[in-house]
């Protein structure tokens, strides 16, 4: 297997971030800070959402969510805004950081075995899996 690649993709870390604060910091390897993220925005709602938001039933369904989420006062609202900003905000400057480390411990020649040709399907190939990410065939071993 060749070299790993430590570089993480800056944009999917911050797509993952705005989709839910914390899932950027899981794609970079950051479990403890992405609970942190995660349990800051669930406790945030949680504390937020008023009882009577809170079917009796105690079923979850699309509609008391959706009744639930309408029910949040301003302040919680803009709250959870401030923080998934503020997680997205914090996964890009966590990859930024990680990548400019990266590309600093990278020498010219290493620098030439980070992509990788498929010889099944011709593509490049990521060298931080030992297989196409195009077709799913096992890559070789010696980097080809």
């Amino acid at each position: 297997m060749g070299r790993q690649r430590s570089e993480k993709r800056t944009w999917l870390a911050v797509a993952l971030a705005l989709l839910y604060p914390g899932a950027g910091h899981l794609y970079l390897r950051k479990g403890l800070r992405a609970l942190l993220w995660f349990g800051l925005v669930f406790a945030t709602t949680a504390l937020s959402v008023p009882t009577s938001a809170i079917p009796e039933s105690g079923e979850i369904s699309v509609e008391a969510i959706l009744a639930a989420s309408r029910a949040l006062p301003t302040a919680a609202s803009v709250a959870i805004l401030v923080l998934s900003v503020l997680s997205t905000i914090d996964a890009y400057r966590l990859a930024r950081r990680r990548n400019r480390r990266a590309a600093a411990a990278v020498t010219p020649e290493e620098d030439d075995t980070s992509e990788r040709q498929c010889p099944h399907c011709g593509r490049e190939a990521d060298s931080e899996f030992d297989f196409c990410q195009w077709c799913g065939e096992p890559l070789d071993a010696d980097g080809s």
